[in-house]
């Protein structure tokens, strides 16, 4: 591990409790599985930059600036405004709750990271996103590297074979790392490199509201849509509002949420003197010297809830930024449960074990909210390494069309499409030695054909591993077969 150090590890009087307008905790909010926390697996961070954090800077085995402005990551002592986006994924991916009394950790709390900088001057450039995929590749296997998140994208939209960070990502999953990327946030827009490579799990976001109920949830403003490639993206869709993150340590801000947080828990007796101290360093206009304690405290509550504070050193943050790295810690708990998992397959359980959220279009969530302890419980449960031959859209095959299809919980499984008029009982597939489901129909004349799977005579679904769909009128889709 590298040998950080830092000012906020010191011994403070300050309370780490939450406060009233506290969020759920991720944990909490996914129903995770809390005794994975993604140990031995080594999660690596292409981002603008990074801070040493309390929360992860002693789990962080290798540090590297593309533009080579920062040396080393023992040497950034001045936070700085790139570090701020970086830091807050980390940490709501991996982050330990070291300042938060554990309260606001990552469900990938023991992760091992490999954060890479990719901003020059606070920009980022296709070219420094090219850099640091190249990077990640040549150094996988040296830090052991088995996720990659980035919550960030290029500058526009293009064609697999037409992008140079596209084309790094895919090989970059053919050699076993899984890439959860940010959907983006803007709804009327589709995604970019890397969102929209074909092998990557694009992760959309939703607000819980922060309440347990999901009848209160809602969706985010991600990008959704079909991508220059025809592809269907997000696939997934994980907390995107009310999510605990860090206030950069060392920064106004900091301080001021230190301070407020203080004021906010003052018994009254002392109170009127912390205030007469401490209101300049608040950032609380000088009037609130000259209110009645109960109109002061109101005005101190108002600013904590203005500024989003949940705790002294945290704050709530929205975006899909942070649904990424959310579930980049759900695929460190799977890694961490079963290390065997190749990155097809991780894909094909987090979107099978995910569930749409009730009354929103289809192809605004994919295959809906990620299950942390679903998906945890089918990595466990898989025995399937090294079949990824199986898990891939239809093909021809000479005179024939094979499709494929990976339930191990399944008993019977037919294909239905415009090709047989829907009829659930034409075409079977068949159980293959491998455990892995395979159908075939004879080759089709040109065209464009829609398609389903139906499981078990009762559910129906679109190919998991087809991106090509369409929304089929009933909230979910159909799979997309061409034939050129």
């Amino acid at each position: 591990m590298l040998d950080t150090k830092n000012k906020q590890t010191e011994k403070h009087e300050h309370t780490h409790a939450q406060n009233r307008f506290a969020v759920i905790p991720t944990a909490e909010k996914l129903n995770a599985d809390k005794q994975f926390s993604g140990k031995n697996v080594t999660v690596a961070f292409l981002d603008s930059g990074f801070y040493p954090h309390p929360d992860f800077a002693e789990r962080v085995v290798e540090f590297h600036d593309v533009s080579g402005s920062e040396k080393s990551f023992n040497s950034i002592t001045e936070p700085q405004n790139h570090h701020w986006h970086g830091t807050q994924t980390v940490v709501s991916c991996a982050g330990n709750g070291s300042l938060s009394d554990g309260i606001y950790k990552g469900l990938a709390s023991e992760a091992n990271l490999v954060l890479v900088k990719v901003s020059e001057t606070g920009k980022i450039s296709d070219e420094s996103i090219e850099k640091g995929l190249q990077w990640i590749s040549a150094n996988r296997e040296k830090y052991n590297i088995r996720v990659l998140n980035m919550s960030l994208g290029g500058d526009m939209d293009a064609k697999l074979d037409e992008s140079k960070i596209n084309q790094l990502a895919e090989e970059l999953i053919k050699q076993g790392v899984v890439i959860t990327v940010a959907a983006g946030n803007s709804s009327d827009s589709h995604s970019i490199p890397p969102a929209n490579s074909p092998s990557v799990i694009t992760v959309g976001g939703f607000s819980d509201e922060n309440l347990f109920e999901s009848e209160n949830f809602d969706l985010y403003h991600s990008n959704f849509g079909k991508t220059a490639d025809g592809f269907i993206k997000p696939e997934i869709i994980a907390p995107a509002m009310f999510v605990a993150a860090p206030i950069l340590p060392e920064t106004k801000d900091y301080k001021v949420a230190e301070i407020l947080s203080m004021l906010h828990t003052a018994p009254d007796y002392a109170f009127r003197r912390l205030l007469e101290e401490y209101w300049r360093t608040a950032d609380l206009p000088e009037d609130v010297l000259y209110c009645d304690i109960s109109t002061a405290m109101k005005l101190v509550e108002n600013e904590i809830k203005k500024r989003k504070i949940i705790a002294a050193h945290y704050q709530h943050v929205d975006g899909t930024s942070f649904a990424a790295p959310i579930a980049a810690s759900v695929v460190a708990q799977m890694l961490e449960a079963n290390p065997n998992l190749t990155p097809k397959i991780v894909k094909n359980i987090l979107i099978s074990t995910a569930s749409r959220l009730s009354g929103f279009p289809a192809i605004r969530q994919g295959f809906g909210i990620i299950n942390a302890k679903s998906a945890v419980e089918e990595a466990m449960r898989e025995k399937h390494f090294s079949e990824d031959d199986f898990l891939m859209p239809p093909i021809i095959d000479g005179n024939r069309i094979l499709f494929f299809h990976h339930d191990d919980k399944a008993k019977t499984i037919v294909l239905a499409g415009d090709f047989n008029d829907w009829d659930e009982k034409k075409s079977h597939f068949v159980k293959c030695k491998n455990d892995f489901w395979q159908a075939e129909i004879p080759c089709l004349p040109h065209g464009k054909y829609r398609y389903k799977f139906v499981i078990d005579g009762e559910k129906w679904t679109e190919d998991l591993n087809n991106g090509i769909k369409e929304e089929d009128g009933f909230g979910a889709f159909n799979s997309i077969l061409i034939i050129e």
